[in-house]
């Protein structure tokens, strides 16, 4: 499938998006069912990224906007990068500065419960247990789980259905029209997304501080037990990678939000950060099957990136520059 880069709007700035299905030329201004088909830059089309064949993906650079997308951008199950909104949302609410823990919040007895579950991921807090909001943010990024996901939901919004009904209006302010949150997890399946509308949100996450701090860590830690609690996303061994999400379910297969910084400025001495999105990998296989195929073809990208991508950044910059 030709990558298509069209033109669009919506809150939160993703410019560009893909045509839904099947190839398309891109021409000079032409229209392709209807849509108006932009050409793609020179200095974009030379990159000649090594995008993945299946799923859909998206990539975007900060100062330049949205780099181009593969797939048809139609809503598919995004597992636990669902947990990016989460933890956008409870930062929203609960902002914390920088060397700030943020308030201690009690484990209630249905998070612990929920520990001993063997079908998700989830992380070995008990009840009445006290952590803080920054040791829980980095429990639910890190090791991806789930009990702790909706736990702060509950905490956040009193009940995990009104904190879903906060995760949809923060999608619907981006302009993440092909979204729906329907959990705080993203256990389930009824929870899509699309590439396009998972890069708006890479963005603003990024802007968090917190948020930030926290999808960099390779590990962290729980009182009272002595192993660490190791990061999921494994593309934090390639130079230049900060962050954000990894998620993987059987039906969602495997799936990366991710941030890459790249060498800015003549003498290479500034960054620019790049945004991707890789969902759908292996869709339908197991879920480390999926999360292994995410990793390794989002890997790609980011390898090609940082080689190519600051050599035509002085090309690109002075044009779009709705991610400014």
């Amino acid at each position: 499938m030709a990558v298509v880069l069209l033109a669009g709007a919506g809150a939160g700035g993703g410019a560009l998006a893909a045509r839904q299905g099947g190839d398309a030329a891109v021409g000079n201004g032409n229209r392709a069912g209807g849509t108006l088909v932009l050409p793609v830059p020179e200095a974009i089309a030379a990159l000649g990224l090594p995008w993945p064949q299946e799923g859909q993906s998206a990539v975007a650079a900060a100062k330049v906007g949205v780099l181009g997308v593969r797939g048809p951008q139609q809503p598919v199950p995004i597992a636990s990068v669902t947990k990016v909104m989460t933890a956008y949302v409870v930062l929203r609410d609960h902002p914390l500065q920088d060397g700030e823990d943020g308030p201690t919040i009690t484990v209630d007895a249905r998070a612990a419960e929920e520990a001993e579950a063997t079908d998700e991921s989830t992380a070995p807090v008990t009840a009445g247990q006290r952590l803080t909001q920054r040791k829980l943010l980095e429990v639910m990024l890190l090791p991806s789980a789930n009990n702790v996901a909706r736990l702060l939901a509950r905490w956040d919004a009193g009940s995990e259905d009104a904190f879903v009904a906060r995760m949809n209006a923060q999608a619907a302010r981006l302009g993440m029209t092909g979204t729906t949150y329907t959990g705080a997890s993203g256990l389930e399946a009824t929870t899509v997304s699309t590439a396009a509308d998972q890069l708006k949100l890479a963005r603003e996450a990024m802007k968090d501080p917190a948020l930030r701090a926290t999808v960099a860590l390779r590990d962290t830690t729980l009182p009272g037990r002595a192993a660490p609690l190791r990061n999921t996303n494994r593309l934090l061994d390639l130079p230049g990678v900060v962050g954000l999400k990894t998620g993987s379910t059987t039906s969602a297969g495997g799936n990366l939000m991710w941030a890459l910084e790249v060498a800015d400025g003549t003498d290479g001495s500034g960054r620019r950060l790049v945004y991707g999105v890789v969902l759908g990998q292996r869709a339908g296989t197991t879920p480390a099957d999926g999360l292994r195929a995410a990793l390794e073809r989002s890997g790609r990208l980011v390898d090609a990136l940082r080689q190519k991508l600051p050599g035509v950044l002085p090309a690109l910059d002075g044009g779009r520059q709705e991610w400014a």
